[in-house]
């Protein structure tokens, strides 16, 4: 996992998930398997598609535990572009990128827009840059069970 602190606008990680893609873009798309490693939603794999993700509050920061998003960007089994706003301040992107590796897949995550002199955004990706690594296992493990 690669976390350049350097960037306080986003949180870039990688892992190698030893699944192919087709598998580890099941566990990032479909709403069952999602809400099984990240949180209930209404997601569907369409542009233009507006849903939520519904989880605790974290009233440090001001979350209700509603997160809007809505798909920007689909390329099936390759990459999956999302916003992701807080439904305040939080204006951000989330984006999946699959590239094959071997037998299996380097999964790339960019959730970007935090605003560097923001201390609740800077919070907030403090949090959140702790959460997202716990979240490749759980894929991984979805993946593993497809």
């Amino acid at each position: 996992m690669s976390h350049p602190a350097d960037d306080k606008s986003a949180i870039r990680l990688d892992q190698f998930i030893a699944h192919p893609p087709a598998k580890v873009w099941r566990a990032l798309t479909e709403p069952e398997l999602v809400a099984r490693w990240l949180m209930p939603n209404d997601f569907k794999a369409e542009v233009g598609h507006r849903f939520t993700f519904t989880t605790t509050p974290k009233r440090q920061v001001g979350f209700d535990g509603i997160v809007y998003c809505q798909v920007l960007r689909i390329e099936p089994e390759k990459l999956l572009k999302i916003s992701w706003s807080d439904g305040g301040s939080a204006d951000w992107t989330v984006t999946w990128r699959l590239e094959p590796e071997g037998k299996g897949t380097r999964l790339f995550l960019d959730h970007e827009g935090f605003d560097p002199g923001d201390e609740l955004q800077q919070l907030s990706r403090r949090i959140m840059g702790g959460g997202w690594p716990r979240h490749f296992g759980a894929i991984e493990a979805i993946a593993a069970g497809l």
